[in-house]
């Protein structure tokens, strides 16, 4: 488990980029971390793999302090958004490089999914396009079988069909390994079919974070219409996060809470009562306005 405590990281004096942070990530679980660019999702997975020291706060993974634990990084490998990789390096290369430093590296991997991504193992990555060195820097740190995974822009430069490849190997990665997975994107549709836990980064703290399932199920897009003239207080006991009445039909944003909302609203005996799928993005937005932001403002 990774514990984030009171963290705090500022650049100069006037560049506060994290501020009294806290944030539990729960074991074998795909977190994603969205926010708007420069929100500080960069800053804090290199303050969680050490790259950078934090001005106050702790970080915690499995109880132990991450920093200068030589013994927590065989654990640990993190994949930024600058990619680099040594001049004059092949995949072949960069594996072997990692190789020597992770006891549990599997030469095996790269050479299976290499293969069926149609890279070169021997040509040199400046070669490469930018899509083609995120899919061999991922395949390293995946190769790796590290117990914590970091991608920051995990998909940036994959095409629709490598990106799905590449949510395919993570998601049997933790199922098969128990790998705990943290991977940063400012595009919230990118994360929801894989992550299990999302939270959004904003002005330096996490501003709201909840696992997917439960946003999803206890939240509904509501149309309906009853006989007798209405308005939003003829739902009271419900919380409504949306409001909208055009003609005689309203539709209702509702947040379950625990409670039957369609139980409570076929009591009123509907001439219309349809509940609609929301998207993740919906759900996100409706969230927002509910804490009094402007979701266009935060993503």
């Amino acid at each position: 488990m990774i514990e984030i405590k009171n963290l705090t990281k500022s650049f100069g004096k006037n560049k506060i980029v994290l501020e009294n942070l806290n944030s539990t990530i729960k074991d074998n679980a795909i977190y994603g971390l969205v926010g708007a660019n420069g929100a500080g999702k960069s800053t804090l997975l290199r303050l969680i793999n050490s790259i950078y020291t934090p001005d106050s706060g702790t970080i915690l993974i499995n109880e132990k302090d991450v920093y200068d634990n030589e013994e927590l990084k065989q654990d640990m490998v993190f994949v930024p958004d600058d990619l680099f990789f040594y001049p004059g390096y092949s995949l072949m290369d960069m594996a072997l490089y990692y190789d020597a430093l992770y006891k549990k590296f599997d030469m095996n991997y790269i050479l299976e999914h290499a293969n069926n991504l149609k890279l070169d193992k021997n040509a040199k990555l400046s070669s490469f396009s930018k899509g083609m060195k995120r899919q061999c820097a991922l395949l390293c740190a995946m190769a790796t079988n590290a117990k914590y995974m970091f991608f920051d822009e995990t998909f940036d430069g994959l095409d629709p069909v490598v990106r799905k490849y590449f949510k395919s190997l993570l998601a049997d990665m933790m199922d098969k390994n128990g790998t705990t997975i943290i991977m940063t994107s400012h595009n919230l549709r990118e994360l929801e079919d894989i992550c299990d836990n999302l939270g959004l980064l904003y002005k330096g703290n996490i501003l709201f974070e909840s696992d997917i399932d439960t946003l999803k199920t206890n939240m509904f897009k509501v149309q309906i219409s009853l006989k007798d003239d209405f308005n939003k207080s003829t739902f009271k006991g419900l919380k409504i996060l949306s409001y909208k009445k055009v003609g005689s039909v309203a539709t209702l944003i509702i947040d379950e809470q625990g409670k039957d909302s369609k139980e409570i609203l076929e009591k009123l005996k509907p001439v219309i009562l349809d509940y609609l799928p929301l998207t993740l993005e919906e759900v996100f937005i409706y969230q927002m306005e509910a804490l009094g932001y402007e979701f266009e403002s935060v993503i």
